[in-house]
């Protein structure tokens, strides 16, 4: 029998930074208020347990119990780094955006034109949501979402959110300069998101047979950066 949901737990704050168009890749995403014990090789081995279970079993159908199984720990140990299954969720999911989300922006750098960063993110962003792991934790929201809506939040507070904000901060400060002209910088980032999934991310999330090869994100890509550079290169 599956546990019952006790909390929605703590939804962390935003990691990225406030101007990740001037910061070098590695500071672009970080977490000023990360828990001390999640550099812990416990807590690591609790995520990857619970990881595993969350893909096995669904949200609902996870336990503690199992969780604590999979772990190798205790459920007193367990307890004693998250106080219910939502918590230990939305780490799951905070953890598992910051180790993608850096690598999707790493091409934000002083020294790239704008068509060069914006690739950059495109290739780093449909690699991260074609990826094993964004295809289950986006399942398993859609899946439980009816019964236990936060989860929807904390994925999206979580991933997309801070992507959307991350490239918009950008879009804004390119607008300033004079490199890009975008009235309507969240607008765009999410439109540019979304061209990024073009022909590869409802696919994947049907577990339909796709082509996600290196040569193919390379064309998706440039493909979405040309649309969306042809809408927000200044006229000269």
């Amino acid at each position: 029998m599956a546990e019952t949901d006790p909390g929605t737990g703590a939804t962390p704050t935003g990691i990225e930074t406030d101007s990740p168009s001037s910061a070098p890749a590695a500071d672009v995403l970080t977490c000023p208020t990360c828990d001390p014990e999640e550099g812990g090789a416990k807590y690591q081995q609790i995520l990857v347990g619970a990881g595993e279970i969350f893909a096995e079993l669904g949200y609902e159908g996870a336990s503690m119990s199992h969780i604590a199984r999979r772990a190798g720990v205790s459920k007193g140990t367990l307890y004693n780094y998250f106080d219910n299954k939502a918590a230990l969720f939305t780490a799951f999911v905070r953890q598992t955006s910051r180790n993608g989300l850096p690598n999707a922006f790493q091409s934000i750098r002083q020294d790239l034109p704008p068509r060069g960063v914006l690739l950059g993110i495109a290739k780093g962003m449909i690699g991260l949501v074609v990826a094993p792991t964004t295809l289950m934790l986006y399942r398993i929201v859609i899946s439980e979402a009816p019964r236990f809506p936060h989860l929807a939040q904390t994925f999206w507070d979580n991933g997309p959110a801070i992507g959307i904000r991350t490239l918009s901060r950008w879009l804004q400060t390119q607008t300033a300069n004079g490199h890009l002209v975008v009235p309507e910088p969240e607008f765009a980032a999410e439109q540019f998101f979304a061209l990024c999934q073009t022909r590869v991310a409802m696919r994947c999330r049907l577990r339909m047979t796709v082509d996600t090869s290196p040569e193919e994100i390379e064309r998706i890509a440039t493909r979405s950066v040309d649309m969306f550079l042809a809408v927000h290169t200044p006229r000269t």
